[in-house]
C-alpha cells in the first residue's frame, strides 16, 4: 500500500437485516453488480484515493465470493473483519490503512452512489479538519420524550443530514478511535470529533448518494440505475 497518501475505509460489516433477506444487502444486486462493488470501484476508481480498506463480516472477509476476491486480485484491495458495533468496526478499518496515510476517508458500504465530484468536494477540505457532507432538512422536526410526546420544534434552517464519505486528517481519527473505544452509541465518526473537541466542517452532499436501509430504498435505488440516472462508476 501506498504511503502517506489518502485512504478510504468502507464499512459493509453489517448484516442489513432490515431488508429481510438471507444475504447481507451489501452483497445484493444492484444494476447487474453487487451493491458492495458500487462502492469499491467509485473509492478505487478515484484518481486520489490510493489505498481501499473494506470490513466486512467476518465470514466474508475469510472467505470472501469470488467477484470481491477477482477485485482484490485486481486492486490489491484490503478486506477486514469488522466488530460489533460501527465504532470497532471502523476502528479496524483505520488500523488497516498505511499507518501514515494523510487522509482517511470513511464510508458506509449501504450508500452505493458516491460520485466522484462528491469525494473530491471532501478531499479538498480534509487534510486539516473533519468533514461531513451535508443535505438541508426540508421536514418540520420535531423533538420528543420516551413517550412521544413533543418537546420542542428545532429550527431546520439549521438542520443538515450528515452523508458519508466523511473526510479525516489521519492522525486526527486514529487518535479519536484509540481513544474512545467501541461504543455503539457512535453512529459516525464526525461524532467522534465532535465530542473530542475538534472542528468539523460541511460540504454539498449529493440527494442521489442515498443510503440504502429498507425494500423502498433498493427499489429506488434499482430504478434509478435502470432508467439510467445512475451509471456504474468507471473502472479502468
Amino acid at each position: 500500500m501506498t504511503e502517506g497518501g489518502i485512504a478510504a475505509v468502507l464499512v459493509a460489516a453489517g448484516k442489513g437485516e432490515r431488508l429481510g433477506r438471507s444475504a447481507p444487502k451489501q452483497f445484493l444486486d444492484l444494476g447487474g453488480l453487487p451493491m458492495l462493488e458500487w462502492s469499491v470501484r467509485a473509492f478505487a476508481g478515484h484518481p486520489r484515493v490510493e489505498d481501499v480498506v473494506v470490513v466486512l463480516p467476518p465470514e466474508a472477509a475469510h472467505a470472501p465470493p469470488g467477484w470481491l476476491a477477482g477485485l482484490v486480485d485486481r486492486r490489491a484491495l484490503v478486506l477486514v473483519a469488522g466488530g460489533r458495533t460501527r465504532a470497532e468496526s471502523v476502528a479496524r478499518g483505520v488500523a488497516a490503512a498505511p499507518p501514515d496515510a494523510r487522509i482517511l476517508l470513511v464510508h458506509d458500504g449501504a450508500r452505493p452512489f458516491a460520485s466522484s465530484a462528491l469525494i473530491e468536494r471532501v478531499l479538498e477540505r480534509a487534510a486539516s479538519n473533519a468533514v461531513v457532507p451535508v443535505l438541508p432538512v426540508t421536514d418540520t422536526i420535531k423533538r420528543v420524550d420516551a413517550d412521544g410526546r413533543v418537546l420542542d420544534t428545532p429550527d431546520r434552517r439549521r438542520l443538515r443530514r450528515a452523508q458519508t464519505p466523511q473526510g479525516f486528517p489521519g492522525p486526527l481519527l486514529r487518535e479519536l478511535h484509540a481513544a474512545a473505544g467501541h461504543s455503539a452509541a457512535i453512529t459516525d465518526d464526525a461524532l467522534l470529533c465532535e465530542a473530542g473537541g475538534a472542528t468539523v466542517v460541511t460540504v454539498e452532499g449529493d440527494p442521489l448518494n442515498l443510503k440504502i436501509t429498507g425494500p423502498g430504498d433498493l427499489s429506488y435505488a434499482r430504478w434509478l440505475v435502470d432508467t439510467g440516472v445512475i451509471r456504474r462508476p468507471r473502472w479502468e
